[in-house]
């Protein structure tokens, strides 16, 4: 049996030492994702995000790949969960005749209040199973934007996401080998964290300064 899986480390999260505490937890099977209702600017006591891309390339599908790009501003909130995983997944191929599966999943996720307590969990997971040769790649991403007072997107900001939602999306069809697509997804990510960045440093003050935390997690056949 030809069975390659990495064994499952938890992302290292940052805790913010008052107002968000990062917890993480063991990742376990989604069935899709479950969009979080926007209540930006208004009261409610928790809200939830899901959101998963999964590939799987076989000797019928010899290539697969899938992203998806997220935005979910929750509001003011007292509590919130957010999800993210990337699965891919490449089985029955050769060295001869080798498959190509590539998941990628960007989730962003915006949140005001103080003392707000967040469980933020965030995986890529990449399985070969008899394929030898093959390139699997799972890439998750998450970003956390949490501000004291109540905050959204402006209009310039969600242009710049979209146009990066554009280029992630090209970035994923391409044919790049899956050490340059790290590294291009590293560079859209880091493209993100500066147009959100940019974005909470006009954010309404508070008494905790606004804050952007990215959750980075990549797994991928062959290693190097």
């Amino acid at each position: 049996m030809n069975q390659h899986r990495k064994p499952r480390a938890q992302s290292a999260f940052t805790q913010r030492a008052v107002r968000v505490g990062l917890f993480a937890a063991g990742a376990a099977g989604i069935a899709g994702a479950v969009p979080a209702q926007a209540a930006t600017g208004l009261p409610q006591h928790s809200a939830i995000a899901v959101d998963q891309t999964f590939s799987r390339a076989d000797f019928v599908h010899h290539t697969q790949a899938r992203d998806s790009f997220t935005v979910r501003q929750f509001g003011t909130v007292n509590a919130a969960t957010a999800r993210n995983q990337a699965n891919a997944v490449g089985v029955g191929c050769s060295v001869d005749d080798h498959c190509r599966s590539v998941a990628l999943s960007f989730q962003i996720v915006t949140m005001a209040g103080e003392h707000t307590h967040l469980n933020a969990i965030n995986r890529g997971d990449a399985v070969n199973e008899h394929c030898d040769g093959c390139q699997t790649l799972a890439g998750a991403y998450q970003f956390v934007v949490s501000t004291p007072r109540p905050f959204t997107l402006d209009k310039g900001s969600q242009q710049k996401l979209a146009d990066i939602h554009r280029r992630l999306d090209a970035l994923t069809r391409s044919t790049l080998p899956a050490t340059d697509l790290k590294t291009r997804a590293d560079a859209l990510a880091a493209e993100v964290n500066k147009v959100l960045a940019d974005a909470v440093a006009k954010a309404p003050k508070g008494a905790e300064r606004p804050t952007v935390t990215l959750h980075r997690h990549l797994d991928g056949w062959p290693a190097h």
